[in-house]
C-alpha cells in the first residue's frame, strides 16, 4: 500500500471543553476506553472523592480474577465501564459485573489463546447494538455488550482473523474504525510491525500503515543501503491508541528497529522508528510524525501513546500532545502539525566503536520540559552506606570494581563499545536504562493544561560483544544472524541492570539501584510553560532499615489517573500501596497497602447506587511473604479487582 502525504490545511483549534464534548460517549459517570477518553487524558470529572474527604476511602467489594491461580498475566488489566456495568477479562473468560457490588452478570469462556490487558467497548450505529471486543492474538471477537452472546453480525461467524502479525492486545475504537497494532518478535527480518484497522460494524479491513516506510513513500529515505527490506520491528506493541475526534486524527507510537542493540544492516535514522505518527482514522494516510530517537541502538521505544489536551502560549491556545517514553523526556507537540510547542534541539551525540554500526551524530532533546530522569552519571552517583545499607553501598562498589572501575557516559544517549573476547571491561553506564517512563504513560487535567506522569530511576552497564551462540539475546532471537548485540559480564547477551543484590541480616535478597535515591517518582508538568511543577517520591523499599525505607521505587508497570476532585490516583510500585496525591502539591493524601501490587492503572466511575467509585487490579506475587491459602491449598487472591469508595 502507498501512503500518500496529506497535509491539513485550516483546521481550527479546539478548546479542552470542546475535544470532550466531541468524545460524545463519554458521560461523567463512565470509563468505557483504557485511558477513557479518546485523547487518552484518563481525566475523571467526578468530583464526589476529593481532597477534603479521600482520607475516608474504604474497600467497597473486590473480585478475584483468577480463583484457579495460575499466569495468565493480568497484570496489566484495566476494566471499562458503561452505565455501572463493567466488563474486564479473565484471562480465559470475559466478564460482566455490577460495577456498584461486583457481582457476575455474564461470562464468555475464551478458547484459543489468553484475553490480555483490556476489552474494547463500541456503542453501536443505531442498527447494531452494542458490542465488546477482544483479542486472542489471532484475530478480534465480538460479543454482546447485553448479554455476552457471540455477535454473530461481525465477521465471520462472530471474529476475523488477523492476515500476518498477531496482536495481541484490544484494538482502539475510534467511532466505526479498530486500529491494532502488531507483536512482532526480536529478529532483524521477519514479520512485520505494521498497524492495522478494521471496521467495527463488519470486520472488513479498512487499511494498512506502513511503519518501515517502502519505495516512494515518506520516510524511505531514512533507511540507507536497503536497510528497509524485510525489517521487522518498529511496531505499535502497546495497548491503546489516542485519537482526536475534531480533525480525525489518530496518533500512533511506534517501536524501534529489530534489532535493539545492533543497527549496522539498517543506516539511517530508520523512519518511522521511536516516532509518533499521525494518520488520518478513516483512510491510514499520512499526516505527520515527529521522531524521538534516530537510529535506536538502546531499545528505547516508545511504550504509550501520547496524551492529548491544549496549552495556552502567550495567549494563544494551541492543541497540544505530550508523549514520553524510555529516555525520561517529555516531548510537547502541537496536535495537529507535530511542531514542538516548547522546542527541541538536536543535541550532539557521541559516537561507539563497533564495526560497521551507523550513528546518527544527534539526538532530539526537548528544551522544556527538562529532562525527568537522570540522564548523567559520575561517581557521586553511587549510593552510599548513609543512603541504604554499608551492605549495599559495598554491593555497588563491587559491582563498579568488577567492571574495572572506570566508565563511559556522555550524557543522553550515551553510546555502548565493542568488547572482545579477552579484553579487561570497557563499559558504558546509561541512565536511565529501561526506566524513564515505560508503558503506563501519562495523565493530564485538561482544565489546567498539566500532564501527570511517573518516572523510574536506573542504569545499565554493558557493551557490544559478538554473538555467541549459546547466548540468551533477547526475545525470539536464537536464530538470529546479527553480527553484534548486547553483552556484560553477566554472561553472553546479558545486560546488566545497574543494581547489586546482597543479603540481609534476615536472610532475605535484595537487589536494588546502584544509584541514590530517589528511584521513582511521580511528576506534574505544565504543559503550559514547560515547567516542573513538583516531583514526588513513589514508592518504598520496604527492606531498608526505618527511616530509610521512603526511597521511590520502580514503577515501570503503571500509569496515573486524575480527578476533578484535585487527586492523582496511582499505583505502579512493588511495595503493594495504591496512593492519592494532591494534584496541586505532590503531596500524599492517602494510601493502602493491598495484599498484591497494582500494577496497571486505576479507573473512577460513577456506579448504578450512585457512589464514586475508585477501581484497580491488583496482581502478582505477594510481596508481603508466601501467598495465603485457602482450604482447598490453592492460592488466595493471587489476582483481584478492588474497587474504593466513601463510607455511607
Amino acid at each position: 500500500m502507498r501512503i500518500l502525504l496529506a497535509v491539513m490545511a485550516g483546521a481550527s483549534l479546539l478548546s479542552s471543553t470542546a475535544l470532550a464534548q466531541a468524545d460524545a460517549d463519554v458521560a461523567p459517570e463512565n470509563w468505557p476506553r483504557w485511558a477513557r477518553d479518546l485523547g487518552g487524558t484518563r481525566y475523571s470529572p467526578l468530583t464526589d472523592i476529593n481532597k477534603a474527604n479521600v482520607g475516608d476511602l474504604k474497600e467497597a467489594w473486590s473480585f478475584r480474577l483468577r480463583p484457579t491461580g495460575g499466569a495468565a498475566l493480568l497484570s496489566g488489566t484495566v476494566p471499562i465501564v458503561i452505565d455501572g456495568i463493567m466488563y474486564l477479562p479473565l484471562g480465559n473468560a470475559v466478564v460482566s459485573l455490577d460495577a456498584s457490588t461486583g457481582q457476575e452478570l455474564w461470562r464468555h469462556d475464551v478458547t484459543g489463546g489468553l484475553v490480555r490487558r483490556g476489552v474494547s467497548y463500541w456503542p453501536g450505529d443505531g442498527t447494531l447494538e452494542p458490542r465488546i471486543f477482544y483479542s486472542t492474538g489471532t484475530g478480534l471477537a465480538a460479543l454482546r455488550a447485553a448479554t455476552g452472546e457471540v455477535d454473530t453480525d461481525f465477521g465471520q461467524d462472530g471474529s476475523i482473523t488477523f492476515e500476518g502479525t498477531p496482536y495481541s492486545y484490544p484494538p482502539s475504537i475510534y467511532k466505526n474504525v479498530m486500529v491494532i497494532g502488531a507483536n512482532t518478535a526480536e529478529m532483524p527480518y521477519g514479520e512485520s510491525g505494521n498497524s492495522r484497522a478494521f471496521d467495527a460494524r463488519t470486520g472488513e479491513k479498512l487499511w494498512e500503515f506502513n511503519t518501515v516506510p517502502q519505495p516512494g513513500e515518506v520516510g524511505h529515505e531514512t533507511w540507507l543501503n536497503e536497510g528497509w527490506k524485510g525489517r521487522s520491528g518498529t511496531n505499535m506493541w502497546i495497548w491503546y491508541t489516542t485519537a482526536d475526534p475534531e480533525t480525525d486524527t489518530i496518533y500512533m507510537t511506534i517501536g524501534s528497529p529489530s534489532p535493539n542493540y545492533y543497527g549496522g544492516d539498517r543506516p539511517g535514522n530508520n523512519l518511522f522508528g521511536n516516532s509518533i505518527v499521525a494518520v488520518d482514522a478513516q483512510t491510514g494516510k499520512y499526516k505527520w510524525h515527529f521522531q524521538t530517537i534516530h537510529h535506536d541502538l538502546w531499545d528505547w521505544d516508545l511504550p504509550a501513546p501520547p496524551v492529548l489536551f491544549d496549552v495556552v502560549v502567550d495567549g494563544k491556545t494551541i492543541p497540544a500532545l505530550a508523549e514520553t517514553g524510555k529516555p525520561g523526556l517529555m516531548y510537547i507537540l502541537n496536535r495537529e502539525t507535530g511542531e514542538p510547542i516548547h522546542g527541541v534541539n538536536e543535541h550532539f551525540a557521541a559516537k561507539g566503536d563497533v564495526p560497521g554500526e551507523w550513528y546518527p551524530g544527534t539526538q532530539p532533546i526537548p528544551v522544556k520540559p527538562e529532562p525527568l530522569s537522570r540522564m548523567w552519571w559520575d561517581p557521586s552517583d553511587v549510593v552510599t552506606p548513609e543512603d541504604t545499607t554499608p551492605e549495599h553501598a559495598a554491593a555497588c562498589r563491587k559491582l563498579l570494581d568488577s567492571y574495572g572501575g572506570t566508565f563511559f557516559n556522555s550524557g543522553p544517549f550515551t553510546p555502548f563499545f565493542l568488547h572482545e573476547p579477552g579484553d579487561p571491561p570497557r563499559a558504558s553506564i546509561n541512565l536511565p536504562h529501561n526506566g524513564g517512563s515505560n508503558w503506563g504513560g501519562s495523565a493530564a487535567d485538561p482544565t489546567r493544561g498539566v500532564v501527570f506522569v511517573n518516572t523510574s530511576e536506573s542504569g545499565s552497564i554493558g557493551w557490544i560483544e559478538k554473538r555467541d551462540p549459546e547466548g540468551d539475546y533477547g526475545r525470539g532471537t536464537a536464530d538470529s544472524d546479527q553480527i553484534y548485540d548486547r553483552g556484560s559480564l553477566q554472561g553472553p547477551g546479558a545486560y546488566s541492570s545497574f543494581s547489586a543484590s546482597y543479603e540481609t541480616d534476615d536472610g532475605q535478597r535484595v537487589n536494588l539501584p546502584c544509584i541514590r535515591p530517589p528511584w521513582g517518582r511521580l511528576l506534574a508538568v505544565d504543559g503550559n510553560s514547560g515547567e516542573i511543577l513538583w516531583a514526588s517520591k513513589l514508592g518504598t523499599t520496604e527492606a531498608l532499615p526505618e527511616g530509610k525505607q521512603d526511597t521511590g521505587s520502580n514503577n515501570t508497570f503503571g500509569g496515573p489517573i486524575v480527578t476533578a476532585g484535585g487527586l492523582v490516583f496511582i499505583g505502579a510500585t512493588s511495595d503493594r500501596y495504591f496512593r492519592a496525591f494532591d494534584a496541586e502539591t505532590g503531596a500524599v493524601l492517602w494510601s493502602q497497602q493491598l495484599q498484591y501490587a497494582p500494577l496497571t492503572v486505576p479507573v473512577s466511575y460513577r456506579g448504578k447506587d450512585g457512589k464514586q467509585y475508585i477501581a484497580v487490579v491488583a496482581s502478582g506475587s505477594s510481596f508481603g511473604g508466601p501467598a495465603p491459602r485457602g482450604p482447598d491449598g490453592r492460592p488466595l487472591n493471587q489476582e483481584a479487582l478492588i474497587a474504593f469508595a466513601l463510607p455511607e
